[in-house]
């Protein structure tokens, strides 16, 4: 017992009161791998799940595919929105001309036109309410949120409403999701959880 009381604790076990800043995730030592900050508070990851991992594998391939020039395709890499908020969406589509060198570990929303959010069970709340809220308020035109409903990937998007600020739905999408903006995309949404084949030795590929 007087061995554990001399371990030093993370410093991110001690939170300052008025909260972290988006800063302080570039700065803060062990940090659990995909910390988002929210409202000025860390969230961790909950445990991917094969939903979550081949969704996103999936249309991280698609997007890469279909993508116009002058744009890219951005997975799990932080969103610093302002001060108090820097999320790690799922997947973003960025402008190729923004970014500020290879040490770089966050993108700022006036360069972003897309996020992706692939809702796990128990951030369900988050990716429904919290960070769409927070996605508009920075003005980013386009989001994405992908379910798992009765077992089947069902895809929800919206457009950015100028004169309300917020996002508005342009559409549902089950078995295949195809849409015009913000660029022309077609995917199948069947089979999200297949993995990479790997072929036996000795078998018929």
């Amino acid at each position: 017992m007087a061995a554990d009381a001399d371990v030093e604790m993370p410093e991110w076990l001690r939170p300052p009161a008025t909260g972290y800043t988006a800063d302080d995730l570039d700065r803060l030592q062990d940090l659990p791998p995909h910390t988002e900050l929210l409202c000025g508070s860390l969230v961790f990851s909950v445990r991917q799940t094969i939903f979550h991992a081949g969704t996103v594998s999936r249309l991280d391939r698609q997007l890469v595919d279909q993508v116009p020039k002058g744009w890219e395709v951005w997975r799990q890499m932080g969103l610093r929105l302002d001060s108090r908020n820097r999320p790690e969406p799922d997947l973003m589509v960025v402008d190729s001309r923004a970014g500020g060198g290879p040490e770089q570990t966050f993108w700022l929303p006036q360069d972003v036109v897309l996020v992706v959010e692939v809702a796990e069970e128990g951030e369900v709340e988050w990716d429904r309410e919290v960070k769409p809220r927070k996605y508009a308020a920075a003005g980013i035109p386009y989001f994405w949120r992908i379910e798992c409903e009765q077992g089947r990937p069902v895809a929800h998007t919206y457009e950015l409403d100028a004169a309300s600020g917020r996002y508005v739905s342009s559409g549902t999408f089950q078995e295949r999701l195809t849409v015009r903006c913000p660029f022309p995309f077609a995917t199948s949404l069947d089979r999200p959880h297949r993995g990479r084949q790997v072929s036996v030795p000795g078998t018929a590929e």
